[in-house]
């Protein structure tokens, strides 16, 4: 028990430390600029389709799902829509992306700078002067912050959408009810409580599968290890700050 106590809190010192790195006064602005918009490609555009896929079917499987357990006559339909409404808004849109952004996105950073690490890439811009974390960790994090909070407003839509199509399509739920259900004591506080997950999360993702990354020992086996535990330790980090977000801003 104390030695995996030990490793904990070595673990969370080295990424303390590393944050410190990554938030040093930028020396030259533009040049982080045009790497942010970069990372904002490579980290949040490329990341919209499966972000649009995933949510449109969590959305069908929800409302179908919800139909078929409120069966009872003395249930209103719209309950339905409602259902399928806050699911997707309270903890879909921003805890569920986030673990699948988990996998994509941080697995993506930790193999990127294990790589430059093995390679000597990091090692010569910390010759030439640079400060290599800031360089390649900061605008990855901006760009996960600028753009993730779009990415959870497109998970709603689009979850909403797809159960509004499964819920017609299947039969269970008329067009109107589910109308209805969505439009019903709405409250325009749970947008602003994905968000501000989202942005939580966004943050994680990125630093802690940068650390990883930025982290790596070895050659190209170690790569695909870090990236794993990358991966593994992001998800159990989001699903333990999801935890903690929720009794504060829902409390």
């Amino acid at each position: 028990m104390t030695m995996y106590t030990m490793r904990f809190f070595n673990t969370l010192g080295s990424y303390i430390l590393l944050l410190g790195k990554v938030f040093a006064r930028p020396e030259k602005k533009k040049i982080y600029y045009k790497q942010v918009v970069k990372e904002i490609e490579n980290l949040g555009l490329n990341s919209i389709g499966i972000v649009a896929i995933i949510s449109f079917f969590m959305g069908a499987v929800i409302t179908i799902q919800t139909a078929y357990n409120t069966e009872n006559p003395l249930l209103p339909s719209y309950l339905i829509g409602l259902a399928a409404r806050d699911s997707i808004l309270l903890e879909f849109s921003s805890t569920i992306v986030a673990l699948i952004l988990a996998g994509k996105v941080g697995s993506q950073i930790a193999s990127e700078l294990g790589t430059m690490r093995v390679t000597e890439q990091i090692d010569a811009l910390e010759i030439m002067g640079v400060n290599s974390a800031s360089y390649l960790i900061l605008p990855k994090i901006v760009a996960a912050l600028l753009f993730n909070p779009f990415l959870c407003m497109l998970s709603m839509i689009v979850g909403v959408l797809g159960g509004w199509i499964a819920g017609v399509a299947a039969g269970v739920v008329s067009s109107q009810e589910y109308i209805n259900g969505i439009q019903y004591a709405f409250i325009p506080y749970y947008i602003l409580y994905a968000i501000i997950k989202t942005e939580v999360f966004a943050f994680i993702i990125t630093s802690v599968s940068s650390y990883y990354g930025y982290s790596v020992t070895g050659g190209s086996l170690e790569v695909g290890k870090f990236s794993t535990k990358a991966v593994v330790s992001s998800s159990v980090v989001i699903l333990l700050f999801n935890l903690i977000l929720t009794q504060m801003l829902l409390s």
